[in-house]
């Protein structure tokens, strides 16, 4: 409509007929969406080009029973194959006693889904939260293929609630395409107001950072995303340099009400008011993170939480977020399993309005934490 308008208001030669930008208007703004939508919808014929992905034979030939589509065969590392009894040794790729053809290793999920055009991936992994599920799961979703799960081998979190069936789908992506453009604009308002707005305080910062101990101003950490992924993540250094030299990654005494001597002054007062954060906007707009979803913890945190705490991984499938139902709740990474117990809350219940809510009870949060750091002074 703009580029019609404008040619018509600067070429006053060309005479635009007004029923050409009321016809247009409908076609741009409801007929362009909704034929986005439909072309995203995959057919539910049974003519769909699927393989099997999975870790135990036995539940590769359980699952494998079930598929209605075009079966074309399965990947499964080859120690899972030499090691099992009632199927020949054989080298990546071949057949196997199972009745499908064995197109290869996990190293080749990729190549396998371009090579054949898969529409369907059916995971069949003994346990669902092994690293190579969950790199089974972003292969899928970098190609756009449609990943299923076998119900007795899963969990409610990772399925769509009105699936029906022995085989259920994944929500790798839980949003819908309007409902994730929604928040992905939301993502970018916020981070880029909140860069500009705060910028009088960012300078401020650092230069009490600077003033204090006269050492760097930001510090990176390494942080765990979506399916497992790491991203770098900035703060403002509220620790004294180079503090997890000899202790290694840890948690921070204060998340337990403690007192940790690795904290500056200025840093103290940085995390009573949670304005360490603030350069993780940043993060926000490189879509790293979002505003809303489950706090990103260290790969090394994660993966000694994990051995813990069961289905700790689940948090993995929504792209982590500054803040989250944990946050709003005061719960830290001190108590993990009542932060997963919030953070899957989250996965089954998102929504743009929950998002909304979440954020608006953590903002009079701040407020509140730095009134009350003021009367401290």
């Amino acid at each position: 409509m703009l580029v019609l308008a404008t040619i018509g208001y600067f070429d006053y030669t060309y005479r635009l007929p007004r029923l050409t930008v009321v016809l247009v208007t409908p076609l741009l703004l409801i007929a362009l969406p909704a034929w986005f939508v439909w072309i995203r919808k995959r057919p539910s014929s049974g003519g769909e080009r699927t393989v099997v992905v999975g870790d135990d034979l036995g539940v590769i030939e359980e699952v494998a029973r079930e598929v209605d589509g075009t079966l074309l065969g399965y990947l499964c590392p080859t120690n899972a194959v030499t090691t099992t009894k009632r199927v020949e040794a054989i080298t990546d790729g071949g057949s196997a006693s199972v009745g499908l053809e064995r197109l290869g290793g996990l190293s080749r999920m990729e190549d396998v889904l371009v090579e054949y055009d898969i529409d369907t991936v059916v995971l069949a992994f003994e346990h669902a939260g092994r690293a190579e599920f969950f790199g089974a799961l972003d292969a899928c979703y970098e190609y756009g293929v449609s990943a299923k799960v076998h119900r007795n081998h899963t969990d409610s979190v990772l399925t769509a609630s009105s699936g029906v069936g022995t085989l259920v789908d994944v929500e790798i992506e839980p949003w819908d395409i309007q409902d994730y453009m929604l928040k992905r604009a939301f993502d970018l308002a916020f981070a880029a107001v909140g860069l500009v707005v705060l910028s009088p305080v960012i300078m401020g910062i650092a230069a009490a950072i600077k003033l204090d101990d006269g050492a760097s101003i930001l510090y990176r950490q390494e942080r765990t995303a979506v399916f497992g992924e790491t991203f770098s993540v900035f703060k403002f250094r509220s620790m004294v340099e180079n503090a997890e030299e000899d202790t290694g990654a840890k948690i921070s005494d204060e998340d337990a009400g403690g007192v940790d001597p690795r904290v500056t002054s200025v840093g103290q007062i940085l995390r009573q008011t949670h304005l360490d954060e603030i350069p993780q906007l940043w993060s926000i707009l490189r879509g790293d993170m979002s505003v809303v979803g489950p706090r990103p913890e260290r790969p090394e945190l994660d993966s000694d939480i994990q051995t813990g705490v069961v289905d700790w991984q689940k948090r993995w499938f929504v792209k982590p977020g500054l803040t989250g139902p944990a946050q709003v709740n005061k719960i830290t990474g001190k108590d993990p399993s009542e932060k997963l117990r919030y953070d899957l809350e989250y996965v089954r219940d998102q929504s743009f309005s929950y998002d909304l809510k979440l954020v608006t009870r953590q903002v009079w949060s701040v407020i509140i934490d730095m009134m009350g750091t003021r009367r401290k002074e």
